[in-house]
């Protein structure tokens, strides 16, 4: 009757096991480290980096205990912070010989001191929130009206270049707020026209407005090109935001959306705020120039003679010079989306760009007259320019669709498209509210958590033991179970912990026991209604999991809610409190029910159990009740 099978105590010996190993990362705290990364939107790392800083860092003399290429960039552990110094100064001078022009980030840092056989089965420490490391927190707002009036204002430009390509004659073109406005003179023109821009612009709803003597069409933005139009501002600055904090050397930045219009932005371990403003708001602008491919071109590339007049020398990806004109022909402002593809015929990979109206009208005119020419897209970041690539011109392009290609592979194109399409923000940004935290006020949090966690845990633990027996010491094991559990759960996650999480694993630990009160009382009312120990036992857990199971649930959706609606410390209050929910459910009954299978599930003429004084009504008084005080 209260028999596991082995295969159950496999699965809680198993989830016992994983649930220790990925905990165990969360109590070897963090040592100094030295991040590089890279300094320039050009320069994408790679593995060979980690060799080259292992390398500089043997012939300076510094042991390191750890270096690691890990997603973007190289980290070097180290064992106390004079080391950790000594290996930023080897590394910035090794990496950038010239301080003016860095082309790596070496930036301190804070690893964990987690063994290398745990990193090697993922077993990672969970990322702690800006409340407890300290940083600097910033909510910024997007400027929605200026998005729409660039929309407005390039879509004003196209409309000029059809009517015009149409030879269809107009009175004026004017932008009203965000709509956009077109007079004639004469009906047959304007219901030519009113096809043309249907067609061609379908984000605009055209209606005819009569003002005097003049006929005039008014386009009004549609309600979901306007909404596409404010989403892709907000989707395009979060990544310009990601590309521009790399620099800052975080190693787990939360820049996320907030509302409609607004960006949290989150640099734990940041205590520099003039630094990050200064990092967040920096330009970044594209321009296109033809290449100088002439004889003292190649030869000032080359470095065997001085660079032309009214060209300069920049670096292509790879590090070979380029010569470039220093006539811009497009700039960044031209340029409406760029997005990664293959050529349909050789299937090579290529990056296809869309120029408004006026470059378009640009573009078509230099690939006209440059065919078999190169021509440079270049970067600009701090005054610093870089070329991003230098395709040939193979004909003329027009219609505003440009396509280059050539020897990339398809993760330099994404690379290549990204840095093209998030070169600068959608739309202006404005910091409405800004907090730094300290380190101090960071690790004084974390006691406070931690000892509430804690402290919390022992008065359940003392509780149940004195008024449950023996019961309660297996209450007591299933909810170290679960916080055990919960823990582990969080590390996989990568989850980020925060002052919110930790008052929700608190919450969680009193929500948890009430399964078992629920257990404990069940088969308290058994005992008393005369049931055997083993059947009493039996039918406590299998009667009391409805109740369990209805209160559980209805706690989960009120979670889910939070989950869904909330956000910032709400959000991480509620996937904490969603997760404890579930390893609740776990521990309380399948935990506890193992142990206490485990005890008395063999014992074949149980007379008692330990589950403290069974309270009998008076008429009951001479029942034999079989239970230990």
């Amino acid at each position: 009757m209260n028999r596991y099978p082995w295969w159950k105590y496999a699965i809680l010996a198993i989830a016992l096991l994983v649930g220790f190993l990925y905990t165990l990362p969360n109590f070897f705290g963090e040592a100094p480290a030295v991040q590089v990364s890279s300094g320039k939107a050009t320069l994408k790392l790679d593995a060979s980096l980690e060799s080259r800083v292992s390398q500089i860092l043997t012939d300076a003399g510094v042991r390191a205990d750890m270096v690691q290429f890990e997603g973007n960039s190289v980290k070097a552990r180290f064992s106390d912070t004079d080391t950790q110094l000594k290996a930023k100064d080897a590394l910035s001078r090794a990496l950038n010989p010239d301080p003016s022009d860095p082309s790596y980030i070496v930036a301190l840092n804070l690893l964990s001191r987690s063994p290398a056989w745990l990193s090697a089965i993922h077993a990672l420490p969970m990322y702690l929130g800006l409340d407890l490391r300290g940083g600097v927190h910033f909510l910024m707002q997007v400027d929605m009206k200026a998005a729409l009036t660039k929309r407005a204002e390039a879509l004003s430009g196209d409309i000029r270049s059809m009517l015009r390509d149409k030879n269809l004659r107009h009175a004026g073109i004017t932008r009203e707020g965000n709509n956009v406005e077109v007079r004639f003179r004469d009906r047959q023109t304007l219901e030519a026209a009113r096809g043309l821009l249907a067609d061609q612009l379908p984000d605009l709803a055209w209606t005819e407005v009569a003002e005097g003597s003049d006929l005039k069409l008014a386009g009004a933005l549609k309600p979901e090109a306007a909404r596409r139009v404010q989403e892709t501002a907000v989707k395009q600055n979060i990544t310009t935001l990601h590309n521009r904090v790399n620099e800052l050397g975080v190693a787990e930045p939360v820049i996320q959306q907030q509302g409609l219009d607004r960006v949290v932005v989150q640099l734990p371990g940041v205590q520099d705020t003039a630094k990050a403003k200064d990092i967040i708001g920096r330009t970044a602008t594209l321009e296109v120039r033809l290449v100088d491919d002439s004889v003292e071109a190649t030869a000032a590339a080359s470095g065997s003679g001085p660079v032309p007049f009214g060209t300069e020398r920049y670096l292509e990806r790879g590090g070979r010079p380029i010569i470039v004109k220093r006539q811009v022909i497009l700039t960044g402002e031209n340029l409406t989306d760029a997005q990664p593809g293959f050529d349909s015929q050789t299937n090579e990979a290529t990056v296809n760009l869309t120029l408004d109206a006026a470059g378009s009208r640009i573009f078509k005119d230099i690939t006209r007259d440059n065919i078999g020419k190169r021509m440079a897209i270049l970067l600009f970041e701090k005054g610093k320019g870089e070329v991003v690539t230098a395709p040939v011109i193979r004909s003329e392009i027009g219609g505003g669709r440009v396509q280059i290609s050539g020897a990339m592979t398809s993760v330099e194109a994404t690379d290549t498209a990204l840095l093209l399409r998030a070169g600068s923000l959608a739309a202006p940004m404005e910091i409405i509210e800004e907090r730094t935290i300290g380190p101090t006020l960071g690790a004084e949090n974390i006691g406070k958590g931690f000892n509430s966690v804690l402290y919390g845990f022992a008065g359940i633990a003392v509780f149940m033991c004195l008024y449950y027996r023996l019961f309660g010491v297996f209450s007591t094991l299933a909810l170290a179970f679960n916080l055990l559990l919960l823990v582990s759960v969080l590390s996989m996650l990568q989850a980020t912990l925060s002052l919110p999480g930790m008052a929700a694993i608190a919450l969680t630990l009193g929500m948890a026991i009430d399964a078992n009160v629920l257990i404990n009382e069940r088969v308290r009312e058994e005992l008393r209604a005369g049931a055997s120990p083993q059947a009493a036992i039996h039918a406590g857990y299998e009667r009391a999991f409805a109740t369990i199971l209805d209160s559980n649930v209805t706690t989960l959706i009120a979670g889910i809610a939070l989950l869904v609606f909330g956000s910032g410390p709400v959000k991480g209050f509620a996937v904490v409190h969603c997760i404890g929910i579930l390893t609740s459910m776990f521990s309380a009954v399948l935990f506890s029910r193992g142990l206490v299978n485990l005890w008395y599930g063999r014992q074949k003429k149980l007379k008692s159990v330990s589950i403290g004084q069974v309270w009998m009504p008076p008429s009951a008084a001479g029942t034999d009740v079989a239970a230990k005080g």
